[in-house]
This record gives C-alpha cells, structure tokens and sequence, in this order.
C-alpha cells in the first residue's frame, strides 16, 4: 500500500502546481484588464461646460461626448467618417448622449478662420451647424495636401452656400462681430484647461480617451457613465 501511496504523490503535486499556475493566470489577466482600462482615459475633475456650444442630440442627456477638433487636421476628418457616424446611431440619435464640438486652432490661421466661420454659421442658423460642419471637412484636400493653404474666405463661402441660406455678406459680418470672436476664445480657453495636446480629442463626461479610434472603449466609457 505505501508503495501505490508513493506513486501518486507525484500527480498530485502536480495536479496542485497546474492549479496554482491557472489561478496566477487569471489573476495577472484580470490585473491587466483593470490597468489596460484605467489607461484607457484620463479623469478630470469635471465634464468641459458646453454651454453655447453646437449640440447634436438632447442637451439634457446624461452623457455628454466631446469632440476637441480642428477643420485642417486630417485626423479629425478620419474620425468623423469612421467613428462619428457609429456613435451618432447607437447613442445620440437614441437621445442617450449629446454630442459637442470645440475648436482647436493647432493650424493657425486657417483654423481660425474655419472656426470663426462655424462660430458664425452657429449663431445665423444653428440648425445648419452641422452640415455646414461636414461639409468643411469634405473640403479638405486628400493626399496628404490637407497642409497646403485651402482653407480660405473662398472656399467657407462655397461651404455655406451649399450647406445653408445664410447670405454671403450676412456671413461676412457676424464673423467680425465680438461675440463670435469671442466664442473662438472660449475654446481655446476649454483646449487649455483640458490641457489638449492633440486632435481629434474625445471626452466622455469628465473622461478623456486615450485612443480617439477605440471605438470599443467609447462604447464601454458611454455605458459605465449611463449606468452610473
């Protein structure tokens, strides 16, 4: 009897290490996940104030999406023909989310310009906002030519004649006038509190993303905030 007793001394020392090995497995995944989760945003104190922003979708909705964008960056284009029109049907045009848009100027002038001109076009005919939008996008070059000088006073007044029935000179005038100078200003002013170092910039409530193309993390970010 010691003798059979013996022999399974080995399996069972073995059956226990493969235990012991599965266990630390799984704990070293689950560990992985919670840090590969926690690294997929940045936490502020507080959600940006969208107040007097363009809103697609409720206002009063209980999560509130961002986009810190930029009409010259090629990047934001890219983001608003693959992810942006996902996002727009599983949650904004099921009233779950509000999506906004705040101007960065990393491209100087001529984002300025564009911003200025989309403040304007806000102001005239809000309801026009967002076609005017994409339709400035669709204006910049391919090719990589989105750094060559396109965004200009010609090419805003094309967008608006085809995206809204705002006058030409009507344009022209709001976008001298101080307050929409001013709307400029306060976007510039939420790209440096949120200390916004790249485009397209997506928060979700207080969280930033890390990954703007990582649609499944927005998707798990916009369900943790409406569960919470």
């Amino acid at each position: 009897m010691s003798a059979n007793k013996n022999q399974f001394q080995p399996m069972k020392l073995l059956f226990f290490i493969t235990i012991i090995v599965v266990i630390a497995v799984v704990i070293m995944v689950f560990i992985n996940n919670q840090d590969n989760e926690k690294d997929a945003y940045t936490s502020f104190e507080e959600a940006p104030f969208i107040e007097g922003q363009p809103v697609l979708g409720e206002v009063e909705s209980p999560v509130q999406v961002v986009e810190f964008g930029d009409f010259k960056c090629p990047a934001c284009k890219q983001w608003g023909e693959t992810i942006y029109p996902q996002l727009v049907e599983d949650y904004v045009d099921t009233n779950q989310v509000s999506f906004s848009y705040i101007n960065v100027l990393f491209h100087g002038d001529e984002s300025k310009l564009g911003s200025v001109a989309a403040e304007a076009v806000h102001q005239l005919e809000p309801d026009s906002y967002w076609v005017f939008h994409k339709g400035l996008f669709d204006k910049q070059p391919e090719n990589g030519q989105h750094d060559s000088v396109w965004l200009t006073t010609e090419v805003l007044e094309e967008v608006v004649a085809e995206t809204t029935s705002i006058p030409q000179e009507d344009l022209l005038a709001e976008m001298k006038k101080s307050v929409t100078i001013e709307a400029v200003n306060h976007d510039t002013s939420l790209v440096n509190e949120y200390e916004v170092k790249l485009t397209p910039t997506i928060m979700i409530n207080e969280k930033m993303v890390t990954d703007p193309f990582d649609y499944d993390s927005i998707k798990r970010l916009i369900e943790e905030e409406l569960e919470g």
